[in-house]
């Protein structure tokens, strides 16, 4: 295999995609508090956003990975663009239709593009250099993907959040769709490096759900996703709210680019952390930072628990790679079906925000947040699981 540096063309690549669906899906953090406003919703009806949305990895993951397995990475980053552009497009033509479930059915699409992309580019950043160092790259890859989340709240908030009407997410969207096929073309008309061998991949289904790290890995991706989105999706609400700072909406939805852009910094300074010592380990230590800065924020009110829940950021910046990059661990094949197992995982994101919603509107908002912190419990026991019997 070629050393990482020859390969740096291709991670600038994959790292300005994972910026764009970094920018995209951190865009709903901003669409939920919008448009319970404009349709009169509760908590569990706009939680039906993120469900739109996440719910594309539940549906498209793993034909997402047999499409890669056939067609190849490169054809996959270019498919999942393209519709990908055709949501952001659908999100712009539901502003006319004045149709929640229109906006829901366009956010499936868009979300199912970006599992595509999600499903060629991870297992393709592990090939690129030397398999020992895969969470690291992994790990500086995804904080390009954070960037793009600490960005998106500022954006939707001064754009999106100007007006209480459905209006303001046209020009938006309709800028990321105009991107998205720009990038597709480029994509499609350069050439990137093929791992021709793993076509060949005869791995079978069956063998891969039998692997008992990769199927507690996948468990850990779906409760880290979950515990992380639902966070995001109820901040605004949150930091809005008697019990906390009372902030308007506007001011709270720049404030979750702090959340984001811990995650983002967090990443830059785990890459080291994680190249020097056990991923595993490391990744217990920051579920537990999460664990304890949410137990903070629940329990106390004002200026402390707004810090300390967007504090949580910080903490969740080295779980995905990390999850990812040793749930996959010592596969020699299958690793596009091990990624579309994965990425299918990412429904966490669907499922543990719906949940909290429900929560909300029957008990409260502070009682839903312990929904997220029962999440970064099992990541935490992940980890000490694999710190304690590496050879799975």
């Amino acid at each position: 295999m070629k050393p990482a540096s020859s390969h740096i063309k291709s991670l600038v690549i994959i790292a300005s995609l994972f910026f764009l669906f970094g920018f995209i899906t951190c865009m709903n953090d901003i669409l939920m508090p919008h448009l319970k406003g404009a349709f009169a919703l509760n908590w569990q009806q706009a939680a039906f956003i993120q469900f739109s949305f996440f719910s594309a990895f539940f549906l498209t993951s793993i034909p997402s990975s047999y499409f890669c397995e056939r067609a190849g990475y490169q054809t996959g980053l270019c498919l999942g663009l393209g519709i990908t552009a055709i949501g952001a497009f659908g999100l712009m033509g539901a502003t006319y239709l004045v149709t929640y479930s229109f906006f829901l059915l366009s956010l499936l699409v868009l979300a199912s593009g970006i599992t595509l992309i999600q499903v060629a580019a991870n297992p393709y950043v592990t090939l690129l250099g030397d398999p020992q160092t895969s969470s690291s790259r992994l790990t500086i890859v995804q904080a390009f993907n954070s960037l793009g989340t600490t960005v998106a709240p500022l954006v939707g908030s001064t754009v999106i959040l100007s007006t209480t009407t459905i209006d303001s997410i046209r020009t938006p969207y309709l800028i990321i769709g105009i991107t998205l096929v720009v990038l597709s073309i480029f994509i499609f008309s350069i050439k990137l490096p093929k791992f021709a061998h793993l076509k060949k991949d005869e791995t079978s289904w069956s063998d891969l759900l039998k692997n008992r790290r990769l199927m507690l890995g996948a468990l850990a991706m779906f409760t880290y996703v979950g515990a992380e989105v639902s966070i995001g999706s109820y901040l605004v609400g949150w930091l809005t709210s008697p019990f906390v700072t009372e902030l308007n909406m506007k001011t709270a939805a720049s404030l979750v680019s702090i959340y984001w852009g811990g995650a983002m910094i967090g990443r830059f300074l785990g890459t080291p952390l994680l190249a020097k010592f056990e991923p595993a380990q490391v990744l217990q230590y920051f579920a537990t930072g999460a664990i304890i800065l949410l137990g903070i924020s629940i329990g106390t009110g004002g200026t402390i628990a707004q810090w300390s829940i967007l504090g949580v950021g910080l903490f969740n910046s080295i779980m995905f790679p990390t999850i990812f990059s040793m749930s996959i661990s010592g596969l020699k094949t299958g690793k596009e079906k091990a990624s579309g197992i994965l990425c299918t995982s990412i429904v966490g994101g669907a499922i543990v925000p719906f949940i909290q919603g429900m929560v909300a509107d029957n008990f409260s908002l502070r009682v839903s947040f312990l929904l997220p912190m029962i999440c970064y419990f099992y990541v935490f026991c992940f980890s000490h699981y694999l710190t304690q019997f590496k050879k799975l």
